[in-house]
């Protein structure tokens, strides 16, 4: 797949960033030293994300070498509470914090992040250099397809615009977790860009009043709103799909013509770590070959890394083709940043109210 389909909407300045990061990775001699040692705090999503994470990376690859995690697990909005509450201490409590790339963005703009040497992460020369940024370390990516249940929809779905047939009145599942997507595709369909969601309310409020659709506030329960059939449509990325049916639930994934809106998630180190020669140790090991594809294998996510050590036909099956990948709808993040609080109040009022 080309290397520009996922880059963000950066400035000037930023690019030469990244590629100044980039061939430093490149030209540094790999040699990660023996001193890792002592505690580090990990922030992370939990459920079986954070299970994941533990039995592929953390444990193996970090604890066997007597850096002691202490886990916090919780949502993003309190990992971003504690980032914030913490930027003018001396020495913060966080040392790595899981985010997805745009909330990264969010941060770094709240000057959050250290600029990560990237001789100290020699896997780093891996990434694939769309994804790259002097903050953040990308460890896998995915898009938004659509998810639908072929025992009651035959043909799969090939346009987002299949969310609002009234075939499927009451059928509909909406994820409250991830509002911004929806309102995302609202605005794809209403004629709007990335960087302009303001069709998106008329078509939200059309869907809430033609579709009846069932709202759930986790991807875990709108898998079972799959299982139970009370769903026969919706969006979600296709890594969750694909894992929902490997789990037996009758679900499949369809990419859609108006193409995927991407999603990248990675960890960053704050400038306020404690431990940062750990910290850089476990960025490292999130991207050891054999750890990220194995990561890959068991999330459905596509990695981040190009030597990621998975079959040609699992990497076929969870990655996306070139063709595909130039519809791609790359999230513009300081767009988001600036409005996703005004989003996420209207979501609530007029969608859910």
């Amino acid at each position: 797949m080309s290397d520009d389909i996922l880059k963000p909407d950066f400035s000037t300045r930023r690019r030469l960033l990244q590629a100044a990061g980039g061939a430093a990775a490149l030209a540094a001699v790999p040699r990660l030293g023996l001193a890792q040692s002592g505690e580090l705090t990990v922030t992370n999503w939990g459920g079986d994300w954070n299970d994941r994470t533990m039995r592929i990376v953390e444990t193996p690859l970090v604890e066997s070498r007597g850096i002691k995690i202490v886990r916090a697990l919780n949502l993003e909005p309190e990992r971003k509470s504690k980032l914030l509450a913490e930027r003018n201490l001396p020495r913060g409590t966080i040392d790595i914090a899981h985010f997805s790339g745009a909330d990264a963005f969010e941060l770094n703009e709240q000057g959050i992040w250290e600029t990560l040497d990237l001789a100290k992460i020699p896997n780093h020369a891996n990434v694939r250099a769309a994804l790259r940024t002097p903050y953040f370390v990308p460890w896998v990516f995915g898009g938004v397809t659509i998810a639908y249940n072929p025992k009651f929809i035959k043909d799969p779905p090939t346009s987002l615009a299949e969310l609002w047939n009234p075939r499927y009145a009451g059928k509909l599942g909406v994820l409250d977790q991830s509002f911004f997507n929806w309102i995302y595709m609202a605005a794809l369909v209403g004629g709007g860009r990335m960087n302009n969601i303001d069709p998106a309310w008329a078509k939200l409020a059309e869907m809430k009043q033609v579709m009846k659709p069932r709202v759930y506030p986790t991807h875990q329960q709108l898998a079972a709103g799959f299982k139970n059939e009370e769903v026969w449509i919706s969006a979600n990325y296709s890594a969750r799909i694909a894992q929902w049916a490997k789990d037996g639930v009758s679900v499949a994934s369809s990419y859609p013509k108006e193409g995927a809106i991407t999603i990248i998630f990675g960890a960053a180190m704050p400038k306020k770590a404690r431990n940062k020669d750990a910290a850089y140790h476990y960025l490292n090991s999130l991207l050891d070959p054999k750890a990220l594809g194995a990561y890959a294998a068991a999330s459905m996510y596509a990695p981040s890394t190009t030597n990621a050590e998975m079959s040609a036909e699992l990497r076929a099956s969870i990655d996306f083709t070139a063709e595909q990948a130039r519809t791609f709808n790359n999230v513009d993040y300081a767009y988001q940043a600036k409005n996703i609080a005004g989003w996420l109040e209207r979501w609530n009022k007029e969608f859910k109210g």
